[in-house]
């Protein structure tokens, strides 16, 4: 997701490294597990949809506790389970690669940055994505509707080239929600076709969105992809959706609100098409925020930090998942999952077995949110580079490590050095007693940031180098007519 200008550009790529190995256990807490679901096992793979919001922050829906209208968002919250330790990347394009890839994005220079109007890069190709992974599983119709965002430089980029079969949306972030245009020029698209449809482009999104599950037949299962722009900046909401925040006083707050009462409207267009075809019980949902809150609009207390940066503000976002046939809702689970456990998670549900094109470091967390396994020993990594020095950060499950203002592999944590002003900085939170990441420990526990600090190194060696920076080419960009990209 891009940082609005001008927002701070650290970049928090929360990443799930699976090496158990070099894990600390994670505290009794987290590592229990709710009771066992008792749903039936269902008989054919789940219909798959997935809906994400734009910098929806924490405490911006209505379960949370905001006063933002989103009683469909909070109808999934009943009805399935709450992900209370769902982490994402803290910025768009960083989380999108991480969710159709099942991997870090640091592999394959999709971890610094988010994909600029001008920037020459895309996913690579050699990436498998989700879509591509289902189509082997059979599932025939593979629609996404919304905001690409993961490449449009080249055709081989686009959404139809990556495993879907259908697309409506666009393909750049910060889209005006009225005139669909970015830099210029109209950047919505019916597959690869120009779309001059009218409206607000949450309605647009939702009610493709819902057509598609309408169109669907009750024999197929199908994927269903939403990633929503709202509520995004610019920001833009319809009179009628602003009318009903008239007590908020400040300006961008009660239009940001009035953006996520759009968005739940779409989730509910969603949903409704879902209840209104009979398939509810065998439709695999799950909603999240592809980041944090930008927090001069939304909120993410209480959390510290917010959009862009490496603390939990930026990437510990609402999440809830709901199948009736595979598990009973209504409850929470605190197990530490994120974005790139999404793809494995779904590969299993669609019934595939073996080995993917590339490594795997999400995992398949379906028992867990089952209730029938205990959450795994893991660490977190998260690492940004747009703009700014680099920020990084790891996270086992009780401490996290947090080095910022400069590159982690120039740090050195020799007696006497931690804890030391200058850059980078470096702090060490307990997080499991300190979730609000307060207090910074590392004098304290020198032993348990180099132990820390030698695990964040080794996950920061395996950047992809030679990505174009997101700034290469801005200089005189002018797009393409209707952003239709011709090769």
């Amino acid at each position: 997701m891009e940082l609005n200008p001008p927002g701070r550009v650290a970049l928090l790529s929360l990443l799930i490294w699976s090496c158990a190995s070099v894990a600390t256990p994670l505290p009794a807490a987290l590592r229990s597990a709710p009771a066992p679901s008792t749903s039936p096992k269902p008989s054919r793979p789940p219909n798959i949809v997935i809906l994400v919001a734009d910098d929806l922050g924490w405490a911006d829906v209505g379960y949370q506790g905001a006063t933002t209208a989103t009683p469909h968002i909070d109808r999934l919250s009943r009805e399935g389970v709450r992900l209370s330790t769902f982490r994402t990347s803290p910025l768009c394009s960083p989380t999108r690669a991480g969710l159709m890839t099942g991997r870090w994005p640091i592999h394959y220079g999709m971890g610094d940055s988010v994909i600029t109007p001008w920037r020459r890069y895309g996913l690579p190709t050699t990436e498998q994505t989700i879509a591509e992974m289902l189509r082997k599983a059979g599932y025939g119709r593979r629609g996404i509707f919304g905001k690409w965002h993961l490449g449009h430089y080249e055709k081989r980029f686009l959404p139809l080239n990556r495993g879907f079969t259908r697309f409506y949306g666009f393909y750049n972030g910060y889209v005006d929600y009225f005139t669909h245009k970015r830099e210029g020029e109209l950047d919505w698209h019916s597959d690869f076709a120009a779309s001059h449809d009218q409206g607000y482009t949450t309605d647009l999104i939702g009610r493709a969105a819902a057509a598609f599950v309408a169109e669907s037949r009750p024999d197929e299962p199908f994927f269903l992809y939403v990633p929503f722009s709202a509520a995004h900046s610019p920001v833009q909401a319809k009179p009628e959706d602003l009318a009903r925040y008239a007590h908020i006083a400040e300006g961008d707050r009660r239009t940001y609100a009035a953006m996520v009462d759009s968005l739940d409207q779409a989730v509910g267009s969603v949903l409704g098409a879902i209840d209104a075809k009979g398939i509810a019980k065998d439709t695999f949902v799950l909603f999240f925020s592809d980041n944090g809150a930008v927090s001069r609009y939304g909120s993410n207390l209480p959390w510290r930090g917010d959009k862009g940066g490496v603390h939990e503000g930026g990437v510990r976002v609402p999440a809830v998942v709901r199948w009736p046939a595979g598990f009973d809702g209504g409850r929470e689970v605190p197990a530490p999952m994120g974005y790139i456990d999404v793809y494995p998670t779904v590969k299993r549900l669609a019934g595939l077995t073996g080995p993917d094109p590339n490594p795997l470091d999400g995992l398949d967390m379906l028992d867990v949110i089952r209730g029938a396994a205990p959450a795994p020993s893991r660490d977190w990594f998260t690492y940004i580079a747009q703009g700014a020095p680099e920020a990084i950060a790891i996270d086992d499950g009780a401490w996290k490590l947090v080095v910022r203002g400069g590159s982690v592999l120039d740090v050195t944590l020799a007696k006497g050095d931690a804890g030391r002003a200058g850059s980078p900085s470096v702090e060490l939170f307990r997080l499991d007693r300190d979730p609000g990441e307060t207090t910074n420990l590392v004098v304290e526990h020198p032993d348990v940031a180099a132990r820390l600090l030698e695990r964040l190194q080794r996950f920061r060696r395996l950047r992809m180098e030679g990505a174009p920076d997101f700034r290469e080419g801005s200089e005189g960009f002018k797009p393409p007519k209707e952003w239709m990209i011709a090769k």
